[in-house]
């Protein structure tokens, strides 16, 4: 009986002398690599957040992303320590990586674009954009979809991968934009008339930008009108609430001036063969 006793407590410390310095290793490793994981992930969030082209969404996603690499590392050293062949579970990890990543590879696109996006910055929240044709004002973009909402407050979710794909027209990165107006009116009315009373009206609008200047020019003849180009420059902010005014001012000054709208028209002459 004491000899199997003593059988087993040698076979415990014989245990303890084989395994006791890997697990004392084992548990420091996990505990520098947590504790790496945290600083890193800190560090990380910090720089990405100092930096004025990083989104708060990216450095979270970069943060998260350095401390999970940390992590793994870590789990891979630890058991590399009691003798498991990393190289093979490495090689499996890799295998299954490849298989989600093309199994998923739309929703990868999606992160891959989001990214771009929030990086390159081709528009910001709160900015009125058009996108691959759909027109509305950024409320939110994420790594996966970016939110809008159209004038009459719709609501439109755009996959980020159609986004980085297509061509953006950005309404709101100027600080200026230019109001182009085509004003039609009788041949028989005086051009230079015309044209003078137009600047008159642009001088009374303080929304109207002095410098770049306005410009007010004859544009072409024609079926039934000179047509008469108006471009002037306002704030982005201003765009549409001066183009309208003007719309309505010009008519309402014309009909004052004795300067008239021309209807289309179109002369029809009638030849008749009398026998």
């Amino acid at each position: 009986m004491e000899e199997a006793t003593q059988e087993y407590m040698d076979m415990i410390v014989e245990l303890g002398t084989q395994y006791g310095l890997n697990i004392v290793f084992a548990i420091l490793i996990l505990v520098i690599g947590f504790i790496a994981a945290g600083w890193a992930k800190r560090m990380v969030l910090r720089l990405c957040s100092k930096s004025s082209t990083v989104d708060d969404t990216l450095g979270a996603f970069f943060s998260s992303l350095a401390r999970y690499i940390i992590i793994i590392f870590t789990i891979l050293a630890v058991l590399d320590r009691f003798g498991v062949e990393t190289a093979s579970l490495i090689a499996i990890l890799g295998a299954a990586s490849l298989a989600i990543g093309l199994a998923l590879q739309g929703t990868l696109s999606n992160v891959a674009a989001g990214v771009m996006l929030l990086i390159f910055r081709p528009f910001k929240v709160g900015q009125f954009v058009d996108v691959g044709g759909n027109a509305g004002t950024v409320k939110a973009l994420g790594l996966f979809v970016t939110e809008m909402a159209t004038g009459d407050n719709v609501q439109i979710i755009i996959p980020n991968s159609q986004i980085w794909g297509a061509s953006i027209k950005n309404f709101s990165a100027n600080e200026n934009r230019r109001v182009d107006l085509v004003i039609g009116i009788s041949y028989d009315d005086d051009i230079d008339h015309a044209m003078t009373e137009l600047g008159k009206i642009l001088d009374a609008d303080d929304r109207i930008l002095k410098d770049p200047a306005s410009v007010i020019f004859v544009g072409e003849l024609g079926a039934s009108s000179v047509d008469i180009g108006v471009r002037a420059w306002v704030a982005s902010g201003d765009y549409w609430a001066v183009r309208w005014d003007l719309t309505k001012k010009i008519k309402q000054h014309f009909d004052k001036n004795d300067l008239n709208f021309p209807y289309p028209q179109q002369d029809v002459h009638i030849v008749s063969n009398v026998n």
